[in-house]
């Protein structure tokens, strides 16, 4: 019976303990946990896009002043989905805070990190291209051309030379 109590305690210690460290800090606590695998929150404001199809989730209006943000790599938008429709929705998520250029971030690379309103993400359209910014068009189909063949060079019709024998002497 007393090992029963004594399991029943640490088990329930233990359920505590996942419990405190899966409450989510919010943005501006981020900062403190460097190091740690946590969960932060915050309402996402607007996405960005940077170099090379790099995406950023923006939780403040100055993006150089925000003390979070979000990193999403171009290579891994095929795992997590259209993260454009997270704009104006809270979202929680899960991950290794980071420290780069004195701010904390999270990278996300799977849809399993977020949690919240963000979990009911769209896929990206099959024909999204990250490198095309603004407008773009998948193209038309069309099968490939035959090779050109090369056109074979005509001779010139000889130029006539003039012999000095020839020429008529009366002229002169």
């Amino acid at each position: 019976m007393c090992f029963f109590i004594r399991s029943f305690v640490w088990a329930s210690l233990f359920a505590a303990t996942a419990l405190c460290s899966a409450t989510c800090l919010p943005i501006a606590e981020a900062q403190n946990h460097i190091g740690e695998t946590r969960c932060v929150t915050g309402k996402v404001l607007k996405v960005g896009q940077g170099d090379k199809g790099v995406h950023f989730l923006d939780f403040c209006e100055n993006h150089d002043t925000c003390p979070f943000t979000v990193v999403v790599f171009a290579s891994d938008l095929r795992y997590i989905g259209d993260i454009t429709q997270l704009a104006g929705k809270t979202v929680e998520i899960h991950g290794p805070v980071k420290l780069y250029d004195n701010r904390a971030e999270i990278i996300l690379n799977d849809q399993r990190q977020l949690k919240g309103e963000g979990t009911k993400i769209p896929p990206l359209p099959k024909t999204y291209d990250v490198e095309k910014k603004g407008r773009y068009s998948p193209g038309i189909f069309s099968h490939a051309k035959a090779a050109r063949q090369p056109s074979r060079k005509r001779q010139t019709k000889p130029i006539p030379q003039n012999d000095p024998s020839e020429t008529d002497s009366s002229v002169y």
